[in-house]
């Protein structure tokens, strides 16, 4: 296949949805030869943060020396963004590589089983397929959704990531954090060590029980590793690092928001326990400072100020509004938002009231996006008195957006990275 070949041969898998269940992967990748077996592994979970916390403890391994491969979903502008190696993402031919080498299994699994394989499934294997050709060191992967039936939990990893627990994705994980939480801790494998962000208090017991349960070490942020002495810095937050063996002063991470901080030190605790001792401090300072994350309270255009973010629950555009307004305080943001029918879209707006002057609804080309005309009956509920608009596709909300907006105003893109992946290609090509 070549690259348009690939991408076809995924897109026809698109209609699946998700389809939980770790059989069809398992046999899949047994057919392969089991390539997602062939390198330690570091596997994250959580809410929110997860592809910050891949993508820097990616950063930090490369630095160390090693060669990382990385699978994060999902993907702004082009599907090959899902599979880094050493930070670098797949060209077009190693994409069409990869997919090309998973092929011919999909198609044998799908006439033995006479079930068809989802999109993340075969994205996954594709991931796997191309770490082997690039014979990585370590695999860094993001779970897709949940984590026990979730395709990227065939990995026998050695360290497993809860980055933080909130309500998403009710229907498919469970209505309560609880719920949630032990979902997402079944990545969690015999003998592994657990390290954990900020957990709501309910959830702190379950991610014990948890590591009990499978004989595993549980590291947790304010407990066992803490952020000292946070500093707002320009483009992003210094820090130092009180670490599971060892102090790390004097650290950067060029990404906004204080929460990022938090996310960088778990990836960096996470490192730290797949070897069991200290790292190089040269390594960890720099491989923060080489952490980039797009879409993550990403700024993209200049008088007018653009940000984007594809904060898409509660608790993400709780903590993207807490960052506006301590970083780039600005009067009147114009909001241009899109996002799915099945999030909590009331209690998403709400963190932006008194932070936006005016809104624009827009709908990303995903069948679960919801209607703009929905969206405009949510905005001039939760932030009444503001002009409410809607227009679609994204890229024409974005260009009413910056008619909208003098020089010195602002605009915020945001409630789903499908929407922020359109108005990228639109703002940045």
């Amino acid at each position: 296949m070549d690259y348009d070949e690939a991408v076809a041969y995924l897109d026809r898998h698109i209609e699946l949805g998700w389809k939980p269940g770790l059989e069809r992967i398992h046999r899949l990748l047994e057919m392969m030869g089991s390539p997602h077996l062939r390198s330690p592994a570091i596997h994250i979970t959580g809410t929110n943060g997860k592809t910050t916390v891949t993508t820097a403890a990616a950063s930090v391994l490369d630095e160390i020396g090693l060669k990382s491969g990385t699978f994060t979903s999902p993907h702004l502008e082009r599907v090959e963004e899902r599979f880094k190696v050493a930070g670098e993402m797949a060209t077009p031919e190693q994409f069409a590589r990869a997919v090309t080498d998973v092929a011919p299994f999909v198609d044998l699994l799908e006439a033995e089983t006479g079930e068809r394989a989802t999109y993340f499934e075969l994205t996954t294997a594709a991931a796997f397929a191309h770490f082997a050709n690039e014979a990585v060191d370590v695999a860094v992967v993001e779970v897709g959704m949940g984590g026990r039936l979730d395709a990227t939990n065939v990995l026998e990893s050695q360290v497993a990531v809860l980055t933080g627990v909130s309500i998403d994705h009710a229907e498919y994980l469970g209505t309560t954090e609880v719920e949630i939480a032990r979902e997402k801790l079944a990545i969690l494998k015999t003998g592994g060590v657990l390290v954990t962000g900020n957990l709501p208090d309910d959830v702190e017991p379950v991610a014990d029980r948890r590591a009990d349960e499978v004989g595993s070490v549980r590291r947790a942020l304010d407990r066992d590793f803490r952020i000292e002495d946070l500093r707002m810095s320009v483009g992003g937050w210094s820090y130092d690092f009180d670490g599971i063996y060892e102090q790390y002063d004097d650290l950067y991470v060029p990404l906004h928001g204080r929460h990022q901080a938090a996310n960088a030190a778990v990836a960096v605790a996470a490192v730290e326990e797949l070897f069991g001792r200290a790292l190089p401090c040269e390594a960890v300072r720099d491989g923060l400072v080489g952490t980039t994350v797009p879409a993550r309270v990403e700024v993209v255009g200049r008088a007018p100020l653009v940000v984007l973010d594809g904060a898409h629950n509660p608790q993400a555009t709780d903590a993207l509004a807490r960052t506006l307004r301590e970083e780039m305080p600005a009067a009147g943001w114009t909001l241009v938002v899109g996002a799915f029918r099945d999030k909590d879209i009331h209690a998403m707006l709400a963190p932006f009231a008194g932070l936006v002057g005016q809104a624009i609804a827009t709908a990303a080309d995903h069948e679960r996006a919801a209607e703009p005309g929905e969206l405009v009956m949510a905005l001039e509920r939760v932030l009444p008195g503001i002009p409410v608009t809607w227009v679609r596709p994204v890229s024409a909300a974005v260009e009413l957006a910056r008619e909208w907006s003098r020089a010195e105003g602002a605009i915020l893109v945001t409630g789903s990275f499908y929407v922020a992946g359109e108005a990228r290609t639109a703002l940045v090509g």
